[in-house]
């Protein structure tokens, strides 16, 4: 069955992509959704009970045409991609890649070790041994690259691009943008004020790809990285919240994420980062 999305962009990412040619396919979807999410509730519903059932998901334009930012995304072969928001501290930065080359060492020649206790900052959630069946979930992977593709952008206008980078953002210009369901209203809980990244009109947006991790001033001085949720799992939680993790520990924690050993939850209780999930959601809604 279509998604939401997907029902909007069979009749109209071909007119968007003729109004702003040369932008690229994640701002042609982006302005498709601006659509489904401009329509009322029961304009919502028709246009799903108007979508074709099976809609062409593989040779259609929106999943074929290019994007600006595929070489730094989907093109690479890395796990995940460590995205750099800061340039102040030029000292912390390299510090800070030294860091994750060395940590990416030491992960691959762990591989035929005991399985090691996870990080004290890591999130609760079920994680097996991090190497079990990473050989065999991609044939494309090198056993001996690195996990992270790092994104370091040299020339002044692309870093003001990425300066301070809000999460959502992160998603908007490295993920696929789709819409799906809400995740359900638990009994007793108050439905939330109405934003696409947790709960509109019972949808949610949410976006597909990489991982990413963000470097930001903060990480300057404590050496950590923001990991950025793809989906809001919980209700209440949000696409695009994020949580602060040391660099020593994030190889490990991409290959859990990336074989699907790992899942992060809290053990169900929402302990994201407020401050940045209230900058994304006011970012969604053009306030």
């Amino acid at each position: 069955m279509a998604t939401p999305l997907q029902a909007c962009l069979t009749g109209a990412y071909t007119t968007i992509k003729s109004r702003h040619p040369g932008e690229g396919r994640r701002r042609w979807k982006l302005g498709v959704a601006a659509e489904f999410w401009s329509l009322s509730p029961d304009q919502k519903h028709q246009l799903l009970m108007n979508a074709p059932a099976s809609p062409d998901t593989t040779n259609a334009e929106w999943a074929t045409d290019a994007d600006p930012f595929d070489e730094m995304s989907n093109s690479r072969s890395e796990l995940g991609l460590v995205v750099r928001t800061d340039f102040s501290d030029e000292v912390a930065w390299s510090a800070f890649v030294e860091k994750l080359q060395q940590a990416e060492k030491d992960f691959a020649a762990s591989a035929d070790e005991p399985e090691q206790g996870m990080a004290e900052d890591s999130p609760e959630g079920n994680a097996p041994d991090p190497h079990a069946d990473a050989e065999d979930s991609s044939d494309e992977e090198s056993d001996d690259g690195p996990i992270f593709h790092i994104i370091n952008p040299l020339e002044p206008e692309m870093q003001a691009l990425f300066t301070n980078l809000s999460n959502l953002t992160a998603l908007r210009l490295f993920t696929d943008i789709d819409i799906r369901r809400a995740p359900a209203l638990p009994a007793g809980i108050k439905r939330a004020l109405p934003n696409r990244l947790v709960d509109r009109d019972g949808w949610q947006e949410i976006y597909t790809g990489k991982n990413i991790w963000i470097y930001d001033s903060k990480s300057n001085t404590d050496q950590c990285v923001r990991l950025v949720s793809h989906t809001g799992d919980m209700y209440g939680t949000a696409t695009g919240d994020s949580w602060r993790a040391r660099v020593s520990h994030i190889c490990e924690l991409q290959a859990n994420l990336f074989t699907g050993a790992m899942k992060i939850d809290f053990g169900g209780l929402d302990r994201w980062d407020y401050s940045e999930r209230q900058r994304n959601m006011r970012e969604a809604e053009g306030n």
